[in-house]
């Protein structure tokens, strides 16, 4: 039995570390409501820096493959940028100019597209009546003018900037900056990261997050890169073999909406329904367009995917739904392409740091656990493990 005194100073030990835990969870309760709304609010300035952030991690192999050459850190990190403008330029290009072209006949499609549907626009033909007679009443009521609003003046040289250039050029020409930038001084900012700790211990542990980050991030986007790359080059043949007009602007649309787990797929099957209804007069061979390219991505998520990342998988897929509903609420399509990356990263940061133990502090006096993680365990052995993804 312990005496009086050491027993009021586990009573007070007790009662700092619940208190503790409660202001953790307050302020991450805060967090979690504010953050949402002021990312959003700032998506101009978060937007571009995040996605130049994560871009800048999964170029990181690279960087370090050139610095090994004995090749300057700011020569290298420009390499990289141009390297990877090239190949976003052209993939875009391929994808953007014919799109373009493609969709802008849509209003000409439109009569097409309606016979195509006839079977299915007869099913619903009194949900269309119902539905013109509340337009033509929305229509017949009269609109009210809203005051307009004087426009200030700018009042300096980058305010006038900002206002006269497009904002996309604005913010892709600032992440283009932070990505080279950030490669640039990446190996003088990791080293002074990590030996400004005041123990070896944390040393050590601040180097295995940062490069758990890296390898991990760098792994997931470039194994899935290249997966995307055939699956569209894929679809491009199929439909190419079934005279799909544009057959490239398809295996590319395909290829970038893949980059979004469970939804991104379903657009582009979308996207090429429309795309068949517009080009063929046979319902079936038009559909027959998304149904090639499903049928590919089917085989690809539960095959070919499984099999080459199937050993890094170590997310929830309840998570990734949940961060790809979160970001792309927040920053839409972009902010969906980011949420897997983003969801890497801060998994990674949670595993090595630990996490608030919600039902410790409810139930037990706890505030933070940390699990040990799969490399420390094969470290231990000897052994190095792979670099783990989603």
């Amino acid at each position: 039995m312990l005496p009086v005194h050491d027993e009021d100073e586990a009573r007070i030990a007790l009662r700092r570390d619940r208190l503790l835990a409660s202001l953790t969870l307050t302020a991450a309760l805060g967090l979690m409501v504010g953050l949402p709304f002021a990312l959003a609010a700032g998506a101009e300035f978060f937007l571009p820096t995040t996605a130049a952030l994560v871009i800048g991690i999964a170029l990181i192999p690279p960087l370090e493959w050139l610095e090994r050459r004995y090749i300057p850190s700011t020569l290298a990190a420009l390499i990289c940028v141009l390297i990877f403008l090239v190949i976003a330029n052209v993939a875009l290009a391929a994808i953007v100019v014919p799109a373009t072209d493609f969709f802008r006949l849509l209003p000409n499609r439109i009569d097409r597209i309606q016979a195509n549907l006839a079977p299915l626009l007869d099913l619903y033909s009194n949900l269309e009546r119902y539905a013109n007679r509340a337009l033509r009443q929305i229509a017949t009521t009269p609109i009210r003018s809203s005051p307009t609003a004087a426009v200030a003046p700018p009042r300096s040289i980058l305010e006038l900037a900002a206002t006269s250039a497009p904002a996309v050029i604005i913010q892709t020409l600032y992440a283009v900056l932070v990505v080279f930038f950030f490669l640039a001084g990446w190996t003088r900012m990791r080293q002074r990261t990590i030996t400004a700790r005041s123990s070896f211990g944390g040393a050590m542990a601040t180097a295995r997050v940062i490069q758990d980050v890296v390898d991990d991030v760098s792994a997931y986007l470039g194994t899935i890169t290249a997966i995307n790359i055939i699956l569209g080059l894929l679809v491009a043949l199929a439909m190419h073999a079934i005279g799909m007009p544009f057959p490239l602007m398809w295996g590319g649309i395909v290829a970038l909406f893949n980059y979004i787990p469970y939804f991104g797929p379903l657009i582009a099957a979308l996207l090429l329904a429309i795309g068949g209804l517009m080009t063929f007069s046979d319902i079936w061979t038009a559909l027959a367009a998304p149904a090639i390219m499903y049928g590919m991505h089917l085989v690809e998520a539960n095959v070919v995917t499984p099999l080459i990342v199937g050993h890094r998988l170590t997310i929830n897929p309840v998570l990734i739904l949940i961060s790809i509903s979160f970001w792309g609420w927040i920053w839409g399509t972009v902010g969906a392409l980011l949420a897997v990356p983003l969801l890497i990263i801060i998994q990674t940061i949670i595993a090595a740091a630990g996490k608030p133990d919600i039902a410790g502090f409810l139930f037990e006096h706890g505030t933070l656990t940390r699990a040990p993680s799969d490399r420390e365990g094969l470290s231990d052995s000897g052994v190095d493990s792979p670099a783990r993804g989603p």
